[in-house]
């Protein structure tokens, strides 16, 4: 039996597609459980994108942790290596504060994995499933690319401690240029290293042009090996029929412990933050200690599901009144009728004011009668 489209919310039907989709390139679903040892993520705090992590007491004494990410659970228990590469998907609920909520959230995700050897074709592949991703849960979404090693490569020029590449790299991620300036006068950087680093961290726009405007930037090898891996993902993704939803960007950072390569994240429209973030991680697989690179994503499918209840009109078609005397095998009857003509009815005896509908109707000894209509 083929369920009716209008009883799958939209986060449901995306995790449907994109199953399937993930499926179709050969990768297999990865089953986990819901917590891990405590001491699994605290010595791996480093790679998590919140240090507070949800703890209780199992019946054995051990201090166990609800997951707050899914990647290190995969990457520890993965076969994946140089030999053989492993590829698999999820969909998991992970526990972790929300940027701005300073609460725990129920976060649900959905995501893929490539681990093994990420040559030129595996990158391009994850890179082109995340589009398809989007493309999946709207067709007005951008993508925006960046590259650790062409940013770090600049960075490393400038002759900076750790915690003022940090810094640097924190400034970046927020946009916000006149920190850097400040940022790079205080460290005593050159003015016109400044003046290039402060280009690249404005660098913003369709990736082909973009491109053009980072080869200028080069100045040293891991640049131009960062910038020439970055041309060959967009030859492979024009060739695909890139309509200009991919855009470069070289604020989209992360700390220098986890992304090694290329990064990327996802916005659709309506959804007021990223809706999917992914990119290469082979310094995360090194640290459990795997012969392996690793590049992946996930889509926060918990920020579709509110941003659909947020955009929902009404709560159901048809509020249905009906009196104490009404003939409920009538009453039933008639539910059943507006239901499959694909409408949603709710039934109450009165109207508690408390439910938003499309149109009021009333069940009487007559038969329907429509009170109100909200269209």
């Amino acid at each position: 039996m083929t369920l009716p489209k209008m009883l799958l919310k939209k986060e449901e039907e995306v995790i449907f597609l994109l199953r399937a989709l993930f499926e179709r390139f050969g990768y297999k679903q990865f089953k986990m459980s819901k917590f891990e040892e405590y001491d699994f993520y605290a010595e791996n705090r480093n790679f998590l994108s919140s240090e507070n992590i949800l703890t209780f007491s199992g019946l054995d004494g051990k201090l166990l942790a609800l997951k707050p990410d899914v990647t290190l659970s995969i990457v520890k228990n993965t076969k994946g290596s140089y030999a053989l590469a492993e590829r698999v998907y999820y969909n998991e609920n992970v526990y972790r504060v929300r940027k701005g909520t300073g609460e725990f959230k129920e976060i649900m995700q959905v995501g893929l994995e490539y681990i093994g050897e990420v040559d030129r074709y595996a990158t391009m592949e994850v890179i082109r499933l995340a589009q398809k991703s989007l493309e999946i849960i709207s067709d007005d979404y951008i993508m925006d690319i960046s590259h650790m090693g062409f940013v770090t490569g600049f960075i490393e020029e400038l002759g900076l401690s750790k915690t003022q590449k940090e810094a640097l790299l924190k400034g970046i991620s927020q946009k916000n240029i006149h920190s850097l300036q400040a940022l790079c006068r205080k460290f005593q950087v050159k003015e016109e290293l400044e003046n290039a680093f402060i280009e690249m961290a404005s660098l913003c726009g369709p990736l082909e042009e973009g491109l053009q405007k980072a080869k200028a930037l080069c100045i040293n090898a891991k640049m131009e090996d960062a910038l020439s891996e970055l041309e060959a993902v967009c030859a492979a993704l024009k060739s695909s029929g890139d309509d200009g939803r991919i855009r470069l960007d070289f604020s989209v950072v992360n700390g220098m412990d986890y992304y090694t390569g290329i990064i990327f994240q996802g916005f659709v429209n309506g959804v007021p933050s990223s809706i999917l973030l992914g990119g290469r991680y082979d310094n995360l697989v090194r640290k459990l200690g795997k012969d392996s690179d690793a590049i992946g994503f996930a889509v926060y499918l918990d920020l579709l599901e509110r941003y659909e209840k947020q955009q929902k009109e009404y709560d159901t078609d048809i509020l249905l009144l009906y009196e104490e005397k009404t003939d409920a095998a009538a009453l039933l009857r008639a539910v059943e009728m507006l239901t499959d003509n694909g409408q949603s009815v709710m039934v109450q005896k009165q109207n508690q004011q408390t439910v938003s509908y499309r149109q009021l109707w009333c069940m009487k000894e007559r038969g329907l009668e429509i009170i109100a209509e909200n269209d």
